[in-house]
């Protein structure tokens, strides 16, 4: 980190009540553990959070396993679905 980088995280850090040293112990982490704290700060900072919204996820969810089990829907594996999301990209970016 170069010294200009350092004098402006030393003017952030001085403004918030958490020290960089606690900061830099969370980059420490390994993934899966800062992972689950991204999602556990996120939620806390989500104050628009629809209090409905756990449950109509559970009804989506219901009604997707349902369509599965009576044949509704073809599943294919996620590995083929990113394959061909991948690939659409891919195409979509090449020049004209």
């Amino acid at each position: 980190m170069n010294t200009c980088q350092k004098d402006i995280n030393r003017r952030y850090f001085d403004r918030l009540s958490i020290a960089a040293e606690k900061v830099a112990e969370v980059w420490a982490l390994p993934e899966q553990d800062r992972a689950f704290l991204a999602r556990q700060l996120s939620a806390s900072l989500d104050d628009t959070m629809d209090a409905d919204a756990e449950t109509q996820w559970h009804e989506v969810i219901d009604r997707r396993s349902h369509e599965i089990e009576e044949g509704k829907v073809n599943c294919r594996p996620v590995e083929q679905v990113g394959q061909e999301i991948r690939g659409k990209l891919h195409a979509h970016r090449q020049p004209s």
